[in-house]
């Protein structure tokens, strides 16, 4: 069996498509089926099992001779989310709950960090353990992240095989259930439908111009291949950078959109919302390197091949 957290999620759905591709159907889907639309992203998806979140701690230990790997991919992802309470409970305890399951039946685990933990880059975007002592995340959302990170290197008790993934800017087919929180090119693909014109936020930065405000863009069926590439690996354990190693602006990705939509590109500039403009990374960029130290060879999807293949997807 292979548990996956999150599964009705966006990354977690894909992931499971993946699997399912590569012969996996022996999957244990966890999360909490209380939203249609999520529940829709597993449509047609061969599982063994739906766990709710709130059993999974009992289930494990009822199979847990049976489980052969864990991808927790289950968090609360709102980075504009203040319920610290909420926040510690969904992505901070509960991963700390599942990694001593881990660690006490000896199962492989992945688990789902953020480049969010970088706050706004002033150590980089290198994902040398030494330095996540030092980050300062910019939302409660990557502080309870990167609050687990830090706990996670304090053990002297870990699984056989463990490996925390800072996703960057992840996007993709199946995340119409976020909403605010979906990706720029879902956001830009409806608005341009029903105005025929996309607004990005302004710069506040003088060393951004408007529009470009730069983040690493990486495709969810990458995240899936890396994903799936440690699960045969299971050496070399550590947190590492997940993202496309190239940050581009927000003015190609919306161009791109434009053009896969046969329009000429139309983009107007609006003021960032106060509440998250103190909070704004106007840079990203993974350093790659870690992960293809210990041999991932395989290529990143270029953004505009990734954005061809979304917004085809869109319009059908």
């Amino acid at each position: 069996m292979i548990v996956i957290t999150g599964a009705a999620g966006f990354i977690g759905s894909r992931l499971i498509y993946k699997l399912n591709s590569e012969g996996y159907n022996y999957l244990v889907a966890v999360d909490r089926f209380d939203n249609p639309q999520k529940n829709r992203h597993l449509d047609g998806a061969r599982l063994l099992e739906r766990v709710d979140r709130s059993d999974l701690f009992s289930w494990l230990d009822t199979h847990e001779q049976e489980v052969e790997f864990i991808f927790h991919l289950g968090a609360r992802t709102d980075t504009t989310e203040f319920n610290y309470e909420l926040l510690w409970e969904l992505n901070t305890n509960y991963s700390k709950k599942l990694w001593e399951k881990c660690v006490q039946y000896q199962i492989p685990l992945v688990y789902a960090s953020s480049a969010a933990t970088y706050g706004a880059g002033e150590l980089g975007y290198k994902d040398d353990e030494s330095i996540i002592p030092q980050l300062k995340p910019l939302n409660p959302y990557g502080e309870s992240k990167n609050e687990f990170d830090q706990w996670v290197l304090e053990q002297q008790e870990h699984p056989f095989f463990w490996a925390g993934l800072k996703f960057f800017n992840v996007y993709g087919w199946g995340e119409h259930h976020k909403g605010r929180m979906a990706s720029v090119i879902w956001h830009a693909y409806h608005q341009i439908k029903e105005t025929g014109k996309m607004r990005l936020f302004r710069s506040h930065n003088p060393d951004f111009k408007d529009g470009e405000q730069m983040r690493d863009f990486v495709f969810v069926e990458d995240v899936a291949e890396v994903c799936l590439w440690l699960m045969h690996h299971r050496k070399n354990s550590g947190i590492y950078n997940l993202g496309s190693g190239k940050a581009r602006t927000f003015k190609d990705l919306v161009t791109a959109v434009f053009n896969n939509m046969d329009l000429a590109a139309d983009i107007e500039f609006i003021d960032t919302p106060a509440d998250i403009r103190d909070k704004y990374q106007y840079f990203t960029e993974a350093d790659m390197s870690k992960l293809r130290s210990i041999g991932y060879e395989k290529t990143f999807t270029e953004l505009e091949d990734g954005v061809a293949q979304y917004v085809k997807r869109l319009l059908k």
